[in-house]
């Protein structure tokens, strides 16, 4: 099988690639090279096409060649302010519906998107009274350190784990292109008969993501911060819980996906199924760096959630992954990974 790897060049793509060669498939990358993300050009083992997802005229010769599309191109984090919401949706929207139009136009039908669980928002919460319910956080809470979402009925409600038909509210712009972008692919499979998996990555982490941006996810922010000499800074306490995945094992679900067309869309978590919190992830990547004690600086960002943590249930049912690097053996191995070169290096 021939691949084209979106944003092939990047943190993920660039294992997905690996991946794929490594089970004897062909690929063929293509990325943009956006500053958010590269400070230099890397150094590949793999055929690379610099170029810009939204242009037809880019896609049209490389889809001819092609049997499948692996879509990891997108910018991503939580971004610096609302002043980014055009670059998202160009990236993010507009380029994947060129992209869908343009594989409509060389009959190649089968698709693998990367999503997110920020398309979740919030995560899924109980309250003993009301069972399931929609929590939120207060800005009067938050103000006074008393960050865990409640009931409608004012009761703290319970964290539980999030399946794949989960309500999808989005909090960020970052949020709101990804799901833009499941309602794009999932309107094509429904329009041509092709075959999307939508694979919603948790906490991605490993060798390769870029360093010094505050588009990187919190573990690259931590791991720059003590490359620096400096304390990792952790919001609010602390305690909020995330599923930290490594890149590897996202890189076979991806492979698995591709491997495994069905019609229609699907959506799929992609997680390890061992909850940890920012705090634990924190103090444990200081320890395995050596470096300064983290600080629990309080406060929360506008957009931010308490507590997202995935049931990997439905990735083992329909495609047989289950993750295989545990968080200590990946945060150890992370905190000496090589990372992409800073943008101010470049």
């Amino acid at each position: 099988m021939r691949v084209l790897i979106t944003g092939g060049a990047g943190f993920i793509g660039s294992h997905v690639a690996d991946e794929l060669a490594a089970q004897g498939h062909e690929c063929v990358l293509l990325d943009a090279l956006l500053p958010e993300a590269h400070g230099i050009v890397p150094t590949l083992d793999h055929e690379l096409v610099i170029g810009d997802v939204t242009s037809p005229h880019v896609l049209r010769p490389l889809l001819s060649t092609v049997d499948a599309v692996c879509h990891q191109a997108a910018m991503v984090g939580h971004g610096v302010d609302p002043f980014d919401a055009p670059s998202y949706a160009r990236h993010n929207d507009l380029g994947t519906a060129v992209l869908l139009a343009e594989m409509y136009r060389a009959k190649v039908s089968r698709l693998v998107l990367a999503s997110s669980m920020v398309v979740y928002g919030e995560g899924r919460y109980r309250c003993l009274s009301h069972g399931v319910v929609r929590a939120e956080r207060t800005a009067a809470d938050l103000a006074r350190g008393a960050y865990e979402p409640r009931c409608f009925c004012g009761d703290f409600v319970v964290s539980e784990l999030v399946p794949e038909d989960a309500p999808l509210e989005p909090r960020s712009t970052y949020a709101a292109t990804k799901l833009a972008q499941e309602h794009l692919a999932a309107a094509w499979a429904r329009q041509t008969g092709g075959s999307v998996w939508a694979l919603r990555y948790h906490n991605v982490y490993g060798p390769r993501m870029p360093r010094d941006t505050p588009y990187a996810g919190v573990a690259s922010i931590f791991r720059s911060a003590l490359q620096n000499g400096l304390a990792p800074r952790v919001m609010e306490d602390g305690r909020q819980r995330r599923d930290f995945v490594h890149v590897t094992d996202v890189a076979r679900a991806n492979v698995l996906a591709l491997e495994s067309p069905r019609p229609g869309f699907e959506a799929v978590n992609v997680c390890s199924g061992s909850p940890h919190t920012i705090g634990e992830l924190a103090f444990a990547l200081a320890d395995a760096c050596d470096g300064p004690t983290p600080e629990i600086v309080g406060g929360a960002r506008p957009g931010d959630v308490r507590h997202v943590v995935a049931s990997p249930a439905k990735a083992l049912d329909v495609l047989g992954f289950e993750a295989e690097v545990d968080f200590a053996t990946g945060v150890r191995a992370f905190a000496s990974a090589s990372q992409r070169e800073s943008i101010t290096s470049s």
